[in-house]
């Protein structure tokens, strides 16, 4: 089965990437992250079933987004606080 060879897995995280570089916002680059790290399991011999790997893959990319986002995410000052509104005469 294709899920179950590493290259896929690698070769799905460089697509990743290139999406990424393509619409930067760190969403896609924390896809990309569990897709290697799925892929380096199977590299190094683990033998998982596709739910196992699946979960694998959402959880590694799940901590892997909310650390970029803790570390590159909105920053103090960034975002429009609106003191008025526009009906307001």
């Amino acid at each position: 089965m294709l899920w179950s060879v590493w290259w896929a897995w690698i070769g799905g995280a460089i697509a990743l990437v290139i999406l990424e570089i393509l619409a930067p916002g760190y969403i896609f680059l924390g896809f990309a992250i569990g897709a290697t790290a799925v892929g380096v399991l199977l590299a190094l011999g683990a033998s998982l079933s596709l739910p196992i790997l699946l979960v694998i893959f959402a959880a590694v990319s799940l901590a892997s987004w909310l650390v970029l986002r803790m570390a590159f995410g909105v920053r103090k000052g960034q975002t429009k606080t609106w003191d008025t509104d526009i009906n307001e005469m």
